[in-house]
């Protein structure tokens, strides 16, 4: 008997297979060591798949598409999201941090919508940093926009204040407010707010 099959019998002494200890094993470890609570921990630990829905107002492309499966990135949908992420300035593409739709997929849950994020901003290039820089104030030099990091979004029919409060709670990465540019700043870097 391989070690598939074995799984699908049950423990005479509780009831529960290997697997599910498996599984309650991670959820306990995962609630040790990720900052946000164990009920998200477990929902991401036995999650089989992530789904994101993002909308590019730039480019007003989509993505509504499963991009983690049984354990694993689904390379096609990481290049589609990697696309649609890219600076909409000069079309340049950059490998995206993976923590980042991460965080979007665990913000989305928590919110418990299936709207998509509106992207207002993904990827931006150095150059188009610089430009940004000069031109507005708040544009920080060492964006982690150009590390492929961070992402400016908003949700349709959810307001601002409770996307920050979710992405706040979530105690992952820096959470920035723009509520005059209609806006929450994410990035996946050390844990800070503004």
């Amino acid at each position: 008997m391989d070690l598939s099959e074995k799984d699908k019998y049950e423990s005479p002494d509780n009831g529960l297979n290997r697997r599910q200890l498996l599984k309650a094993g991670l959820i306990a470890a995962a609630s040790t060591i990720i900052p946000y609570n164990t009920v998200d921990a477990a929902a991401y630990i036995l999650s089989n798949t992530r789904k994101l829905s993002i909308y590019n107002l730039h480019t007003e492309e989509h993505f509504d598409t499963i991009y983690w499966m049984n354990g694993n990135y689904v390379p096609e949908a990481v290049k589609s999201l990697e696309h649609i992420f890219r600076d909409h300035y000069n079309g340049r593409e950059r490998r995206m941090d993976l923590k980042l739709m991460d965080l979007l997929y665990s913000i989305q849950k928590r919110t418990g919508t299936d709207e998509p994020f509106h992207l207002i901003s993904g990827y931006r290039s150095p150059d188009t940093n610089a430009r940004l820089r000069s031109n507005k104030r708040g544009v920080a030099k060492r964006s982690l926009h150009m590390y492929g990091m961070a992402a400016d979004i908003r949700l349709p029919g959810y307001s601002l204040k409770k996307l920050r409060r979710a992405a706040y709670e979530l105690k992952v990465g820096g959470v920035g407010f723009y509520p005059r540019s209609n806006f929450v700043h994410v990035d996946v870097g050390r844990v800070r707010y503004w």
